[in-house]
């Protein structure tokens, strides 16, 4: 889980968002691109996902540096129905060919009920709870994966036919937040967890859902955009281009009143704050509950940014030329 650091200080999203645009302004990247990369980290941060925040950063700078990406990509639609498209990432960051997409699913589910939207030939897309929010806010059902090159290898663990399985799943409400399902299917069994041996043997039913799931990321987000299954079969002109994504949406009135399925969720959502919180826990939200009331304290409070974070922009920002300003 994403855990708020114990020793932190307090910095305002404004400030943290400037210092990621400026950094990523540095390497080369489009004013417009690097508005939008400041903006996409700094919101995982405020709502505590910090795996896929500004911390990301550092990586990113790291695979321009080395000419793995593209820094400057044209995003294109290759191919294109009336429900369904394909969008090609230039060799460089999913975030660009995953917000295109996702809009463009919006506008498919919007005319024709649903629409499935793929990317290609592009790194890594971010957390995928920044697109199935996109889907979401135009009052649709979202479901979105992605799919990274496999480097599987006889002998290897069971777990690794996941793959990093990301994905993310949201449904609209009405008063309440939406629920928004953000996560990795194998997130507790990748090598140097803890605790792999003991999930295994405690809970080995457990596992294999969650290999199972992750293969379906693989296969919707990986090998139907292109990613094959073994490396050696990859053609690729940027060698950091190895990931792709799926997504899909779903226009509720065409099932039912929106209004009444968004009255349903929110009386679902009041329910579920009534039962017991599992052990060790303090509440019992949603999934997309918490990430929401911290997004609403922090944006007054500040983002908080613990030691090892703060170092290692302020690392970034020495090696780029960029003030570091807080």
């Amino acid at each position: 889980m994403n855990t708020p650091p114990e020793t932190f200080i307090r910095v305002q999203s404004p400030l943290l968002e400037a210092f990621v645009s400026d950094c990523f302004l540095a390497v080369g990247m489009s004013g417009e691109h690097a508005s939008q990369m400041a903006r996409w980290l700094t919101a995982n941060d405020l709502r505590g996902v910090f795996s896929h925040g500004t911390r990301q950063t550092v990586a990113y700078v790291r695979h321009f540096q080395k000419e793995e990406l593209n820094v400057t990509p044209n995003v294109q639609i290759v191919s294109e129905t009336a429900v369904t498209a394909t969008v090609d990432g230039d060799g460089g960051l999913g975030y660009f060919p995953s917000f295109a997409a996702a809009n463009l699913a919006v506008q498919k589910a919007k005319e024709h009920g649903v629409a499935n939207v793929i990317t290609r030939n592009h790194g890594h897309f971010g957390a995928a709870g920044l697109w199935s929010r996109v889907i979401v806010s135009a009052d649709l059902i979202a479901y979105v994966t992605s799919g990274a090159q496999l480097q599987m290898r006889p002998g290897a663990p069971h777990r690794h036919a996941a793959g990093g399985s990301p994905m993310s799943f949201a449904a609209p409400a009405g008063e309440e937040p939406p629920i928004i399902a953000d996560f990795g299917a194998v997130h507790d069994l990748y090598d140097g967890e803890p605790h792999v041996k003991a999930i295994e043997m405690l809970a080995p039913s457990a596992t294999y859902r969650s290999i199972g799931l992750g293969s379906f990321c693989q296969i919707l987000g990986g090998f139907l955009c292109g990613v094959p299954s073994a490396p050696e079969r990859a053609q690729r002109e940027w060698r950091g281009a190895n990931q792709g994504a799926f997504m899909t949406a779903h226009d509720v009135s065409h099932y039912m009143p929106l209004d009444d399925f968004k009255r349903e969720v929110d009386d679902y959502i009041r329910q579920v704050r009534e039962l017991t919180p599992i052990t060790n826990q303090s509440d019992t939200e949603v999934a997309g509950g918490m990430e929401a009331k911290r997004e609403q304290l922090w944006r007054e409070e500040g983002v908080p940014v613990g030691p090892a974070h703060a170092e290692a922009l302020r690392g970034l920002g020495q090696d780029l030329g960029v003030e570091f300003p807080f």
